[in-house]
């Protein structure tokens, strides 16, 4: 019988398959990093955040391939970028333009994912230094028959939830207090998130031009929609979301503790 499973370049292990595939979109703005360059592209130590996440990602043992989700107009550049920094054997990295929206992107990266790989994980690029320990404790729940999985921290912080401004209130003005939800049922979720193929390809077939899916922010909220179940397993603190300067800096500082630490 021939062997169909794709096999990577690279690898000090010729026929190791692909054990799961991860996609960044990386087609976003990132207005609130300030204008410019888009976020992904945005330096942290002299290199850019979308090729800290692909060497993150890379790094875990679970992970075969990663897609990378480019704006339309910079997706050979962002190409020529991650020929120039390739993820490390026997990983295998792809470069796919994106679309309008985060959810069509992630839909476009999923296309190229061969159909032979029956894990894949989403992660935002803007979320460079996730350890390892998290992204296979994410690939080996969805391989222990979970449909989709979604690693999360406790919320630290008391929670309101506000009402409609009332008419007529300026920018940064008061907000009425309508309830506070209990923190200890509430958690912050990160990425990488993972899922069974076909449940995160129908997630997006039935969504694609739905307007509602527009209030989804991740793709886990796509799934809950379909009546999946969605389970968390533990998040980790370094993996937060770079979305301000302010995150820059501790980035930055956490990278210099690696450094000194653990040697990269």
């Amino acid at each position: 019988m021939t062997d169909t499973t794709p096999h990577f370049r690279g690898s000090p292990h010729a026929g190791r398959p692909a054990i799961a595939a991860a996609i960044v979109p990386a087609a976003g703005s990132g207005v609130r990093l300030g204008p410019g360059t888009p976020k992904a592209l945005r330096p942290l130590n002299g290199t850019p955040l979308l090729v800290h996440a692909v060497r993150a990602l890379a790094r875990a043992r679970a992970i075969g391939l990663v897609v990378v989700v480019a704006p339309p107009d910079r997706t050979e550049a962002v190409r020529a970028l991650l020929d120039q920094q390739p993820a490390p054997p026997p990983v295998e990295q792809m470069v796919v333009p994106g679309g309008a929206t985060r959810q069509e992107s992630v839909r476009l990266g999923l296309a190229a994912v061969p159909e032979s790989i029956e894990v894949v994980l989403v992660h935002d690029a803007a979320r460079p230094l996730v350890p390892v320990d998290t992204v296979d404790a994410v690939v080996a729940a969805v391989r222990a028959g979970a449909p989709a999985v979604v690693p999360a921290l406790p919320v630290t912080d008391t929670v309101k939830q506000v009402g409609p401004a009332p008419e007529g209130r300026l920018p940064g003005g008061p907000e009425p207090v309508v309830g506070t939800p209990d923190r200890s049922l509430l958690r912050a979720v990160q990425t990488p998130q993972g899922f069974d193929r076909a449940t995160l390809a129908k997630a997006h077939e039935l969504h694609a031009d739905a307007t509602g899916a527009t209030g989804a922010t991740d793709d886990a909220a796509l799934v809950e929609r379909l009546g999946v179940p969605v389970v968390l397993v533990p998040g980790h603190e370094e993996a937060f979301k770079v979305t301000r300067p302010l995150d820059l800096v501790l980035a930055e500082a956490v990278l210099a503790r690696r450094r000194l630490n653990d040697g990269f």
